[in-house]
């Protein structure tokens, strides 16, 4: 019912556009998701050891980064296409 509303709603734009949208927010949610349980596993991990807690941060800063390049990545092609 609510996605039938939307289409009759941006009739008069290219769908096109709107799936790209929708695809550049789903992926920018993934990431969000993605670094928020990478932050969480390391903050466990550090208190249950804290003398790594270092490693694991860094460890966390590389995912992190690897992961928002991959967001990245995903909204530039959907921006693309």
């Amino acid at each position: 019912m609510l996605l039938s509303m939307i289409l009759q709603a941006v009739a008069g734009a290219a769908l096109g556009k709107v799936g790209a949208a929708v695809g550049a927010a789903l992926a920018a949610i993934a990431a969000a998701f993605g670094i928020g349980m990478i932050g969480k596993a390391s903050l466990e991990a550090g208190a249950r050891q804290p003398e790594m807690a270092g490693h694991y941060r860094m460890t966390a800063i590389i995912i992190g980064a690897l992961v928002e390049g991959a967001c990245l990545f995903a909204i530039v092609v959907c921006l693309i296409a």
